[in-house]
């Protein structure tokens, strides 16, 4: 019965008061146009002074990619007056000449350009869904599209305006494999579905500036070697394609799982990673068993952050990481299981907050096995030698620091018969005081000395995290002058040797009030 009557312009509300009378009269119903719906009660205001409100005046949607449409937007229409109102007319005004791109709407459920004599009852309101669908605009910048809905009430126009930016994009769907050296430049963002593989013996280089939105399940594979450089003010981004907002404060872009990841197999060698942003997937970067002995990756000015499984995982490889941010996930930060790593001012942290929450797993593993499955049978470990070398570097998160020697956010997994070797050198662990040769001049964290941070999530800051100290007797001044010298300036140029307190533990250098706002995530 909702149904029928919203066909017919009628509220719900209005159902409800009349429902004896439909009861009696449910076989005339069928047969009602509108007019003879609105006898129900054919009373409306006419008070010129009663007009509608509207829960924006001004609706705007994200950019939309062109051929791809949009997420819905939701428009409320109040009429806060005691008695009912009729709506004359509702239209939509497209703005004429943006490339054929146009706005849709839908009102209670009934799709149409334009709608008449809708009745609302006095205290009610209505749903207006509207819907942006953009065309090509040949164009590498974001186009402006404007529209406009119009609502008649007593012979009055209220109008509100519709905003929208149509972007094109490189567009790659059904996969794709590249097979020879390639450049992907950065005058358009690229839109991925399903997957992109670098074959092997392949390098794709990727400019500043560019940007990766990758649908849901969409994953790189690299058989060959990626090389992406970006720049502080440019970085090259890989991150999810929702650009609407899952609640009101919470964007998507703060929500992990949104795709895949960056799978590097096994004779995959040589990459290079400058200034690289890559965040809200399932998985980060993944680097399947290899080879110790040839570079894996350098990472360096960048930031992995806010994954459904792992930020990082690896095994036996050779990686090295300098003024890089990992961070955030359901499992852990980072598993490291056999290899070759050296990790320079990189900040580890974990203070993932959003869905679904921590599975219990600290920041960092590190492991000299990883699990055996090419014979088929019940998985059985496989011995490999673990070098990891930290300098400068933290390891934090929201858990306790536990109550005996590495744990807490720290897990050092030993099995087998190959050497077991870490070192860290003037970093910040959150685990138990420990008399271990192997933490030189490094600062245990625990309840009492935590650092504080300029953001940890909230809803009023819309969930961004930002993981520069704000106060931190632990971090602040603490790190190795020496290694420092060589790194002189943090992830975002902020000089730590200039610094009057010393080098700062981690990626991010302590900055005194009143500070020039840096975003952690751009």
């Amino acid at each position: 019965m909702e149904s029928f009557c919203f066909y017919y312009g009628c509220s719900f509300r209005s159902i409800v008061k009349a429902g004896n009378y439909l009861l009696l009269k449910a076989a005339g119903l069928l047969v009602l146009s509108l007019t003879a719906c609105g006898e129900l009660d054919d009373s409306y205001s006419t008070n010129p002074g009663h007009r509608l409100s509207f829960s924006v005046d001004t609706l705007s949607f994200d950019t939309v990619f062109t051929t791809v449409g949009s997420a819905t937007r939701t428009l409320m229409v109040y009429n806060r007056n005691e008695e009912a109102l009729n709506i004359e007319t509702i239209r939509l005004d497209n703005e004429p000449g943006a490339g054929g791109s146009h706005f849709s709407f839908n009102v209670d459920g009934r799709s149409g350009e334009a709608f008449s004599n809708i009745r609302l009852e006095g205290k009610d309101s209505l749903y207006v869904f509207i819907e942006v669908v953009v065309d090509p605009t040949g164009e590498d910048s974001p186009l402006r599209i404007e529209g406009h809905l119009s609502f008649t009430v007593n012979g009055a126009a209220q109008r509100l305006t519709l905003q929208a930016y149509g972007q094109d994009v490189n567009l790659y769907k059904g996969g794709l494999t590249i097979i020879r050296d390639t450049m992907w430049t950065a005058e358009r963002p690229y839109l991925i579905y399903d997957s992109i593989v670098v074959g092997s013996g392949a390098t794709l280089t990727i400019a500043k500036g560019a940007t990766f939105y990758m649908h849901d399940k969409a994953r790189w594979v690299v058989k060959g070697a990626i090389k992406a450089t970006g720049t502080m003010e440019e970085p090259v981004v890989f991150r999810g394609d929702r650009l609407d907002n899952l609640m009101t404060d919470l964007p998507y872009d703060r929500v992990a799982n949104q795709w895949d990841g960056l799978y590097f197999e096994a004779g995959s060698f040589g990459n290079e990673m400058s200034h690289v942003i890559v965040r809200n997937g399932n998985g980060g970067l993944c680097f399947a068993e290899s080879t110790a002995g040839e570079s894996k990756l350098k990472i360096s000015d960048s930031q992995v952050t806010n994954m459904e499984q792992s930020v990082m995982t690896a095994a036996n490889c050779l990686i090295e990481a300098i003024n890089t941010e990992f961070s955030n996930a359901t499992g852990y930060v980072m598993s490291l299981s056999g290899g070759d790593y050296h990790f320079i001012h990189c900040t580890l942290a974990n203070y993932y907050i959003i869905k679904p929450g921590r599975l219990g797993l600290p920041v960092l593993r590190l492991a000299n096995y990883t699990l055996d499955n090419t014979t088929g049978e019940e998985a059985v470990n496989k011995s490999l030698r673990l070098n990891a070398v930290f300098d400068n570097c933290l390891i934090d998160g929201n858990f306790s620091e536990g109550n005996e020697p590495l744990k807490g956010e720290l897990s050092v997994d030993v099995s087998g018969s190959e050497a077991m070797d870490f070192l860290f050198n003037h970093c910040a662990v959150k685990t138990k005081q420990t008399d271990d040769a192997r933490f030189i001049n490094t600062r245990l964290i625990n309840k009492d000395n935590a650092p504080v941070y300029k953001s940890t999530g909230s809803s009023e800051n819309g969930f961004s995290f930002n993981f520069r100290p704000d106060t931190a007797k632990v971090v602040i001044g603490l790190a190795d002058p020496a290694i420092s010298a060589l790194y002189p300036l943090d992830r975002f140029g902020v000089n730590r040797i200039e610094s009057s307190d010393g080098p700062d533990i981690g990626a991010y250098e302590y900055v005194p009030e009143p500070e020039k706002e840096i975003s952690a995530l751009r």
